[in-house]
C-alpha cells in the first residue's frame, strides 16, 4: 500500500505519464545514471522492470523513514 501512495505523491501532475515527471526523471538520473532528457515511455517501464527488486528496497526504505 505504501507504494502505490508513494508514487501517487510522486508522480504529481504526471499520473497518466510517470515518464514524464521531472521528479522521477531526477530520482532515475541521479540514483541510476540515465539521464533525464533520454527517459521515455520505453526506458522508463524497462528502467522499472530491470530494478524491480532496487526500487522495492527503496520503497521498504522510505516506508521505513516516513
Amino acid at each position: 500500500m505504501f507504494a502505490l501512495v508513494w508514487f501517487w505523491k510522486a508522480s504529481k501532475g504526471y499520473r497518466l505519464r510517470p515518464w514524464m515527471s521531472p521528479y522521477l526523471r531526477w530520482r532515475i538520473e541521479t540514483y541510476w545514471g540515465l539521464k533525464a532528457g533520454e527517459i521515455g515511455f520505453g526506458e522508463f517501464w524497462r528502467f522499472v522492470w530491470e530494478r524491480r527488486r532496487d526500487l522495492g528496497r527503496f520503497l521498504r526504505w522510505a516506508e521505513r523513514m516516513g
